[in-house]
């Protein structure tokens, strides 16, 4: 091969690897970070389930004498806690809505000194055996590429999303 040939191609492979080679690292960084992602929103779901359950079986008939299973915001939310460890508890905001009454909403390290009783038993009735019980919460989720999803509007600063969770269910006991 003559010299003159080699010097045409040379900044060749240059012009490859920016062609594919920054695209194929974009495509390797986004895949991770929808999995990082994929994960959080999954713990956050799985941890708000699991509180959820934890506070249907201890309803009314746990606070009824000799019974002493009854149980405060704080002992749910160290549950919540205890199900999602990727979850950081000062940028965690839950809220626990009974099926009447007012809804108590803090983040998840506040709630986790709260002594105050839940489900309440006023009005008279939330805590019965059928009510509805609904925990909520939604957690932050800082990505730098956030911004070139699909679907996804700037909520609080480039790259950030929230992730929305709900759980309801009856109580059992």
């Amino acid at each position: 091969m003559s010299n003159r040939r080699r010097g045409q191609r040379r900044g060749s492979t240059l012009i490859e690897f920016t062609l594919v080679g920054i695209p194929m690292i974009f495509v390797l960084i986004s895949t991770f970070e929808m999995a990082r992602g994929m994960w959080i929103y999954h713990t956050l779901a799985y941890a708000v389930k699991e509180a959820t359950r934890y506070a249907t079986v201890h309803g009314v008939s746990c606070t009824t004498s000799p019974n002493s299973c009854g149980v405060t915001i704080g002992d749910i939310a160290t549950v919540l806690k205890r199900s999602g460890p990727a979850l950081i508890p000062n940028q965690l905001t839950v809220t626990f809505k009974p099926s009447a009454g007012s809804s108590t909403t803090g983040t998840l390290a506040t709630l986790m000194t709260s002594t105050t009783a839940w489900p309440p038993a006023s009005p008279a009735g939330t805590n019965a055996i059928g009510q509805p019980l609904t925990i909520s919460a939604v957690y932050p989720f800082r990505s730098a590429i956030a911004m070139f999803w699909p679907g996804t509007k700037a909520q609080g600063g480039p790259g950030l999303v929230y992730f929305p969770a709900s759980s309801t269910d009856r109580i059992q006991f």
